[in-house]
C-alpha cells in the first residue's frame, strides 16, 4: 500500500490558472467546433513554422546549439535587430540595448516590475498579453 501523497503547500493550493491559457483553450475549443476564431490569447501563430526556419533549426541542432542562450539573446540576433532598426527607422542603438526573449508576457511583466519603485509610474505599451503589477 502506497502512503498518501504529501499535501500541497499553501502557496501551491492558491495558484490560479493562467487567464491567458484559459482564453486560449476556449478559442481552440471553438475552433475545433468549427467556429472561425481569431485568437489573440497565447500569441501563437495560426500557421505552421515556415520550412526555412525549420531547416535552420535542424542545422543549428546538428551544430550543437542545444544549450541555453544568453539571457538577453544571442549576439548575432541582437545585432541584426540593431541593424534593421537603424535601416528602417534611423534608430541608433547597440546590441547591449536589445533584449530578445521567447515570450512577451513574461518579458513585459519582468521589465515593468524592475525599473519602478512604489509610487512610480511605468508605461507599458498595450497589448502585452499579461497582467502588469501595480505597486
Amino acid at each position: 500500500m502506497n502512503p498518501p501523497p504529501a499535501p500541497l503547500s499553501t502557496w501551491a493550493r492558491n495558484v490560479s490558472p493562467s487567464p491567458t491559457l484559459a482564453v486560449d483553450a476556449k478559442a481552440k475549443a471553438l475552433q475545433a467546433a468549427g467556429e472561425d476564431v481569431c485568437s489573440f490569447a497565447a500569441g501563437e501563430p495560426d500557421f505552421d513554422t515556415p520550412e526555412h526556419i525549420k531547416e535552420a533549426c535542424i542545422v543549428a541542432l546538428k551544430a550543437g546549439k542545444t544549450k541555453y542562450s544568453p539571457t538577453p539573446g544571442i549576439e548575432p540576433l541582437r545585432q541584426a535587430i540593431v541593424d534593421r532598426y537603424a535601416a528602417e527607422y534611423g534608430l541608433k542603438a547597440t546590441p547591449a540595448q536589445v533584449i530578445v526573449s521567447p515570450a512577451a508576457s513574461s518579458t513585459a511583466t519582468s521589465a515593468s516590475s524592475r525599473p519602478g519603485s512604489p509610487g512610480d509610474e511605468v508605461i507599458v505599451p498595450a497589448p502585452t498579453g499579461s497582467v502588469i503589477p501595480r505597486w
